[in-house]
């Protein structure tokens, strides 16, 4: 028993529990790629190198069946909030004239961690709502953001949709240099230049490697002998991630935190590729293509032929990418490293991006609403001491509607078909068993249909039409971080 004798004592055993929590909270690092296809890693069999994600992944938890949303913006509402998109209203990525984003109601990842005393950074990507302060990072519970807010930016120019996006803590930046060597530049001086006595909560949202496809030159001479000009710049811009994350561990490793540090590494969405894109726009945009040659004269019409045409990603062996709700478009690559603290090895539990709040919360052993989410606590699962819940799961695409309920998958297409899948059995979905199995799709078509769906957070598509987002160009209006109400 601790016998304080004076004010004085007690003073300074006050001023010290700061520093004794922190010495019992690990510091928690999430790490998100942005449209990295399933066979994008070294560790899945690339012809990528990825040499700092294989060690991650040797000396880890290789999470194999591991499932994000099919689109950005829809990703990371789950990962804040630890609850199913179709939910929240959040169903594809957010424009960049969407007046609101995630809805304000919603309590996020980092505020959790903040109230417990964390100081939370931000590097990167946000996605989440732009043009109301409300939405924005600060707003949501990080201490210092730095980077851009609308989806893909110009790796060089820095600028989406005719407006420099770049930024920190709200005021614009004209930096030069490529966003991912930014971003990692960033959080190596937030690791280094951090409180010491309180634990760290950083959240590295990189931009790479999704479109435009630009990679520094050397990089992409690496992969000369990739004949796909698309595959062989993305090749490029993962490689720079890879090094990038390489700079992160580096950090934290020169600051002595990776024993007290858990890192979650995962992609937004499956990577793009033309097999993920409808059939529809992929054709008409090989026609526009022939016809006017590229880029098109219409920014619109750009827009679409280069997500239809020019996405380098590889999501093999599963089906299509990017925006479809067939397995290439949603499960991706993931791990957890977090040394002394976990067993290496891979683990085909499906866990889900909806997971990684309750999970994260469990591993930190502090305390949330499990009522509150769609996702559960598999912390107990990954450390190997019990068994835990596979919750349903709901993606939504530009092709349809999945309902999970592990080992089934229903899948609702836009065509107005049905299909059935036993996943675990046939991860490429080659084998419908809607026909065989009628009383499954029927008890999981009415799940579907009681699941609780927000109202949607997004603009008409007609009204995103008149003014597109597209990523890099042009300036030709004022800076994103300066027009926010």
């Amino acid at each position: 028993m601790i016998r304080i004798k004076t004010i004085a004592g007690l003073v300074a055993l006050l001023a010290a529990q700061p520093a004794l929590a922190a010495e019992h909270l690990p510091n928690v690092v999430i790490i998100l790629a942005d449209d990295l296809g399933w066979n994008d890693v070294g560790y899945h069999g690339s012809e990528i190198a990825t040499p700092r994600l294989d060690a991650l992944a040797t000396e880890g938890v290789v999470l194999d069946r591991f499932y994000a949303q099919p689109a950005c913006s829809p990703t990371r509402a789950a990962l804040m909030t630890g609850k199913t998109p179709m939910r929240l209203g959040v169903l594809s990525p957010i424009s960049k004239n969407n007046p609101t984003g995630l809805p304000l109601t919603e309590r996020l990842l980092p505020e959790y961690f903040q109230a417990a005393g964390y100081q939370t950074f931000m590097t990167g990507k946000w996605h989440l709502g732009h043009r109301d302060r409300d939405y924005l990072p600060k707003s949501r519970g990080f201490d210092h953001f730095y980077g851009h807010v609308t989806g893909g930016i110009g790796y060089w120019d820095h600028v989406h949709g005719g407006g420099l996006d770049w930024q920190r803590d709200g005021k614009t930046l004209r930096e030069e240099g490529y966003s991912t060597h930014l971003i990692a530049d960033e959080a190596v001086r937030l690791i280094h230049s951090r409180d010491p006595a309180r634990p760290m909560f950083l959240y590295a949202s990189f931009n790479a490697p999704h479109l435009p496809n630009e990679a520094p030159t050397e990089a992409v001479e690496r992969y000369s002998h990739i004949d796909n000009p698309y595959r062989r710049v993305h090749a490029a811009m993962v490689s720079e991630l890879d090094a990038a994350i390489g700079r992160l561990v580096d950090a934290l490793k020169a600051e002595r935190m990776l024993g007290s540090t858990l890192i979650w590494f995962m992609s937004d969405n499956g990577g793009l590729n033309p097999e993920g894109a409808a059939p529809f726009l992929r054709n008409m945009s090989i026609r526009l293509e022939s016809w006017f040659g590229k880029p098109l004269p219409l920014t619109a019409l750009e827009f679409v032929r280069t997500n239809a045409l020019e996405g380098g990603a590889d999501n093999g062996p599963y089906r299509k990418g990017k925006q479809s709700v067939y397995e290439g478009g949603v499960r991706v690559p993931s791990l957890i490293y977090w040394r002394g603290h976990v067993t290496p090895r891979r683990i085909s539990k499906m866990v889900t991006v909806q997971d990684v709040l309750p999970t994260l919360l469990g591993a930190a052993g502090l305390k949330g609403g499990a009522a509150d989410y769609d996702g559960a606590d598999q912390w107990p699962w990954i450390k190997r001491d019990s068994a835990t819940p596979i919750p349903d799961y709901v993606t939504q695409g530009l092709d349809g509607v999945a309902f999970y309920r592990f080992p089934w998958k229903l899948l609702e297409l836009r065509s107005g078909e049905v299909e059935l899948y036993r996943i675990d059995e046939d991860p490429m979905e080659q084998h419908d068993r809607a026909a065989a199995d009628p009383s499954v799709v029927e008890e999981l078509a009415n799940a579907l249909d009681a699941f609780p769906r927000g109202a949607t957070i997004h603009l008409p598509l007609w009204k995103m039409a008149w003014d597109p987002d597209f990523f890099g160009g042009e300036e030709d209006r004022e800076p994103w971080a300066d027009i926010v109400n």
